[in-house]
């Protein structure tokens, strides 16, 4: 059974990987776009203050 469909079962597993490596990708994309743009913020702001007291 296993010897004639390993084609199948390879395959199978092959597009699972795919689609958990793209979905990965997507989800750490998102994740790493907020905390640059928090960091941006944070850094606009620091900004702001050191004039402020200069």
């Amino acid at each position: 059974m296993l010897a004639k469909s390993w084609k199948k079962i390879c395959l199978v597993i092959l597009i699972i990987a795919c689609l958990w490596n793209i979905i990965s990708k997507f989800v750490y994309k998102l994740s790493f776009d907020k905390i640059v743009n928090e960091y941006q913020e944070n850094y606009k702001s620091q900004e702001e203050t050191s004039k402020d007291i200069s």
